[in-house]
C-alpha cells in the first residue's frame, strides 16, 4: 500500500527519511552530508520520482523508486492525492 508523504506528520516523515538515509548499504562509499541525503531524499518525494511503501504484514514504511512500485499501486495513490487536494 502506498502511503502519501503529505498524510505524515512532520515527525514522522523527518523519522522516516532519517532511517532510509541511515540504512547499512545506503551509502556506497557515498560522502554526502547526512542532512544533503535527507533533503534528496525529501524532494524524490516532494517531486514523485520516491513513494512511500507501507507493508501491512511487516507493519512497516520503507521509500521506493516510483518505477519500482506496481501500476496499480499508483492509480489508487493518485487518487488518494486528488481527494486530499479537494
Amino acid at each position: 500500500m502506498l502511503i502519501p508523504y503529505q498524510q505524515l506528520s512532520e515527525a514522522a516523515l523527518q523519522g522516516l527519511l532519517e532511517d532510509f538515509v541511515s540504512r547499512d548499504g545506503t551509502d556506497n562509499g557515498d560522502e554526502t552530508p547526512y542532512q544533503t541525503k535527507i533533503q534528496r531524499a525529501r524532494a524524490a518525494l516532494e517531486s514523485k520520482q520516491a513513494v512511500i511503501v507501507f507493508d501491512t504484514a511487516t507493519q512497516q514504511c520503507q521509500l521506493c523508486l516510483r518505477h519500482m512500485v506496481p501500476q496499480e499501486w499508483l492509480a489508487q495513490l493518485h487518487r488518494l492525492d486528488g481527494a486530499s487536494s479537494t
